[in-house]
């Protein structure tokens, strides 16, 4: 394969990166700046700790992604490296499925201040969109595991 057929889809993960990263650095100065009232404070905190704890796993994601676009680049969609790369996808999309579950209840004490039952509706979001990703990216990855263990017969009968 040519390199570069993967360039829209590597540029995408940059593009994915780059407002996450702008919203973590403006949102933490602006927190700074304007600290949150004292009424929502213990509810609130806790929900701003989560989200920056769950851009870890995020951006671990971004890189594996990366790294396997760039292994497509390469003819290595069929291998190994690109297996593990799946799987550590998988596992971060199960962190921060994990981290947005423990922040729930929190939302759901917010929601109760401020009166908003829609607010747990769209906490849940992430929540299954992570979900989601981790269960494509487990799927994905038995396919190729499948893939390559066919073509390994494949080339041990020729």
């Amino acid at each position: 394969m040519k390199r570069g057929t993967t360039l829209f889809l590597k540029l995408a993960v940059l593009f994915i990166g780059l407002p996450i990263i702008a919203l973590c650095i403006f949102g933490l100065i602006g927190l700074i700046s304007n600290p949150a009232n004292p009424d929502y404070d213990q509810v609130l905190y806790p929900i701003i700790i989560g989200i920056y704890i769950s851009t870890i796993p995020f951006f671990i994601a971004l890189y594996q992604a990366f790294k396997l676009l760039s292994y497509i680049d390469k003819n290595q969609a069929f291998s190994d490296l690109s297996v593990k790369a799946l799987k550590k996808i998988k596992f971060c999309a199960l962190i921060i499925s994990g981290l947005y579950v423990v922040i729930l209840p929190f939302v759901f004490g917010l929601a109760q201040i401020d009166d908003a039952p829609g607010l747990v509706l769209v906490g849940m979001v992430p929540i299954f969109a992570s979900l989601v990703i981790a269960v494509f990216a487990a799927v994905l990855q038995r396919l190729l595991q499948d893939a390559i263990e066919i073509k390994k017969e494949n080339d041990l009968i020729v």
